[in-house]
């Protein structure tokens, strides 16, 4: 069995939880694609939702973590791109819904406005969670591919 590729990205206001994440992800064994930023130096956060949405079209990964300052941002510039279901969230219950009945590909997170512990919650919730198809598989469909 292959294992998942999670892509992680982030504009500099997100790079401190992008970091730590990445550790957190890699002491649990995941494959990580990290497509930067790489340090606190103002860059655009288009350029990194488009970073991941390419990672994602390509199969180099088959889910993403996206970070900016709010989260808003980033999340807005990655749901441009017709295959990616980006969802900011802001706790545990969204992380878990953006899954199940939105078939979420991409988490999104404030790096400024969410604490680490939360962000970790977040994050192993929207990786353990499956879609639950369904009625909902309709309506994701009407999101496009």
């Amino acid at each position: 069995m292959t294992q998942e590729i999670i892509a992680l990205a982030s504009d500099h206001g997100g790079i401190e939880m992008k970091t730590m994440l990445r550790q957190i992800l890699q002491d649990k064994g995941c494959a990580i694609l990290d497509l930067g930023t790489h340090d606190s130096s103002s860059v655009d956060y288009p350029d990194y939702a488009k970073a991941m949405a390419d990672a994602l079209k390509d199969g180099r990964a088959s889910r993403g973590i996206l970070m900016c300052g709010t989260g808003i941002g980033i999340s807005i510039a990655a749901n441009r791109h017709r295959h990616v279901r980006a969802a900011l969230v802001h706790d545990a219950y969204g992380a878990r819904m953006c899954r199940q009945h939105n078939d979420a590909n991409v988490l999104v997170l404030g790096g400024r406005t969410m604490g680490p512990e939360v962000a970790r919650e977040c994050v192993e919730i929207f990786l353990a969670t499956e879609f639950e198809g369904g009625r909902h598989a309709r309506r994701v469909a009407k999101l496009g591919d």
